[in-house]
């Protein structure tokens, strides 16, 4: 990833959300990186954008899905709106209630 130095600048408040949302394109190793330094959800979002061999997303979009980093999930190529609303999701989850425990 190009530029790391910049994140490192950010993983303190990287580390206090409850889901980040990581947004790459060209070898889509982002989320990777970031899923690596959080211990929330990570949702991946590809991006068509990238130059060489970068398919239009698809390069990013298959390095996104075969993440080994724990809690990194991937949505489309620029879905970003999708990305967002599971976030909300996520963002406005609370205790879950005791009744929903018993399976």
């Amino acid at each position: 990833m190009a530029g790391i130095h910049r994140l490192f600048a950010h993983a303190q408040e990287l580390s206090s959300g409850r889901v980040v949302i990581a947004i790459a394109g060209m070898e889509g190793t982002l989320a990777s990186v970031i899923g690596g330094l959080v211990s929330c959800p990570v949702i991946a979002v590809p991006t068509s954008v990238g130059y060489g061999a970068s398919f239009e997303g698809l390069t990013a979009l298959l390095a996104m899905l075969s993440s080994c980093a724990s809690g990194v999930s991937a949505v489309n190529i620029d879905s970003g709106f999708g990305a967002a609303y599971q976030a909300s999701l996520i963002n406005h989850l609370g205790p879950r209630a005791a009744a929903a425990l018993d399976v």
